[in-house]
């Protein structure tokens, strides 16, 4: 086992409901490029290590491995259930039937319940796991209230049976949140989305911070072995940037790390994810030591370049100009 950092020293980050979770969580996404065997290997060596937060999902294809990993934990004593955060999320094709989603992720993950499980698109539009960016399913609709309120309310009958402890949206943008928001019983604590440096999304990060709802990023590193149906020719390299190359320089460390600092310390939980064991490790280690400070801070909050990775193509509708009416950028929902 490599080295073990102290949960305990590990800053945390207090939701509105007043509860504490990890200022960092591990994404198990393998972006088409690892197995499921290396991500579960991967969580077995960060577990060990000081982990409590892992993002999972059931298109990810490997919560069933992730699962056996977090049992044979309990069993052996590493961590208890009650100490790890683990997060699911509900894939496009099973918005009708959420519950059937979510205990389906509980059996596979091997965990009794889900501590936050998001809306992983806030449509039911669905594509095959590792298609190209020019695949389109012909029954993909533009985002519809009553359809996502019918989804949620399914996720506020999960926390009432005990299922899940905490709903979380996800891809969500500012128009749609408006819409929704108020007829919403149970408020979400979390809302995940695409942050790194160079892309910041400020006004809808400041938007859910007055809402008190906790922006959880992915893609923190600026996703650099992402699938490459996400590559664009136009596309900025976060860590490549003079300015992170710079101030990594002066901390001795990798520009990754000082986008994990800046992350944590401008309040969002990054969820990283590496294969590697010195990279995981180095991941959580950072962010209990040598902060940025408030000039790093503000040169990296100069970097904003609208540079969106995820575009998200394969979930467009019949109709649709191009992935720009995904994200509502015009302030209004885009519908047909």
């Amino acid at each position: 086992m490599g080295e073990f950092i102290n949960p305990a020293d590990v800053p945390k980050v207090k939701l509105y409901t007043g509860e504490e979770v990890p200022c960092v969580g591990m994404g198990t996404f393998g972006s088409d490029r690892f197995t499921a065997e290396e991500v579960s290997n991967a969580v077995a060596g960060a577990i060990r290590c000081g982990y409590r937060m892992f993002d999972c999902a059931a298109c990810y294809g490997n919560e069933d491995q992730i699962g056996e990993v977090f049992k044979a934990a309990f069993d052996e004593g590493v961590v208890e259930r009650k100490e790890l955060y683990i997060m699911t999320k509900v894939w496009n094709d099973m918005h009708e039937r959420v519950e059937e989603s979510c205990r389906k992720s509980i059996a596979d993950l091997q965990c009794d319940y889900i501590d936050l499980f998001f809306i992983h698109w806030p449509f039911p539009n669905y594509h095959a796991p590792g298609c190209d960016v020019d695949s389109r399913n012909p029954d993909s609709k533009p985002f519809s209230v009553e359809e996502f309120m019918s989804t949620y309310r399914q996720c506020e009958e999960l926390v009432e049976k005990g299922l899940i402890r905490h709903i979380g949206i996800s891809n969500m943008t500012i128009p749609k949140l408006e819409a929704v928001l108020p007829l919403m019983k149970i408020k979400p604590v979390a809302c995940e989305m695409e942050l790194h440096v160079c892309f910041q999304q400020q006004e809808l990060y400041d938007y859910l911070v007055s809402k008190e709802i906790q922006p959880i990023g992915f893609m923190p590193l600026g996703s650099p072995q992402r699938p490459e149906r996400d590559m664009c020719p136009e596309d900025v390299a976060d860590l490549q940037t003079p300015e992170m190359q710079e101030i990594a320089k002066a901390h001795g460390v990798h520009p990754a790390l000082i986008a994990l600092k800046w992350a944590h310390q401008r309040g969002q939980i990054p969820i990283p994810f590496s294969v590697r064991e010195p990279e995981y490790v180095s991941n959580l280690k950072c962010l209990t030591e040598d902060p940025l400070t408030d000039e790093e801070m503000a040169k990296i909050a100069t970097l904003e370049r609208n540079n969106r990775l995820v575009k998200g193509q394969v979930f467009l509708w019949e109709g649709a100009e191009d992935w720009h009416d995904l994200w509502d950028e015009d302030g209004v929902i885009v519908t047909l």
